[in-house]
């Protein structure tokens, strides 16, 4: 496994649209580990194969409710519902912004092992499956912000988190 450089808004590859995975093959199999180590290193709840420059319809997301998702081949079948929200990119650094997205998806796919499956999410993980399933189409959430693109702010350490006392 490898943690691979993540493309970042300018570069044209988040552009463009992706092609359907046809088979597993080692290659591929790699690469949806590299994703989920990459993600995991740059603190992201979910990554589109683009961000790390490679036009494969493939998505790797972990909302940090013990599941780790691989979407191959995604689409929304079904959405309801509403939610607002801010929301941030791993190919848009330091930037957040208030974007409005369903709040319940279904989505069919294919998993690791190419076999087809659907994955219904509510709230943060229908988010991250709109996300990142944009990206596979060449979209960024920065062109569905409401208002500004604001700079995140770094997080201030609470005593508690910082274990002081």
């Amino acid at each position: 496994m490898a943690v691979r450089q993540i493309r970042v808004i300018g570069d044209e590859i988040l552009t463009k649209k992706c092609k359907p995975v046809k088979e597993m093959t080692k290659r591929t199999e790699d690469l949806i580990e590299d994703m989920f180590e990459t993600m995991y290193q740059a603190d992201g709840v979910g990554l589109a194969a683009p961000q790390v420059g490679i036009l494969k319809r493939i998505v790797a997301i972990d909302v940090g409710d013990g599941n780790q998702y691989v979407l191959i081949n995604p689409e929304i079948i079904e959405q309801s519902g509403e939610q607002t929200g801010y929301e941030g990119c791993l190919s848009v650094p330091g930037k957040t912004g208030i974007v409005t997205r369903p709040n319940h998806v279904k989505v069919r796919a294919l998993d690791a092992e190419m076999n087809p499956f659907e994955l219904e999410g509510e709230e943060l993980l229908a988010r991250a499956i709109c996300h990142e399933c944009a990206h596979l189409d060449g979209q960024l959430y920065v062109e569905l912000v409401e208002g500004e693109l604001m700079d995140v702010e770094p997080a201030e350490e609470s005593t508690e988190e910082s274990g002081e006392e």
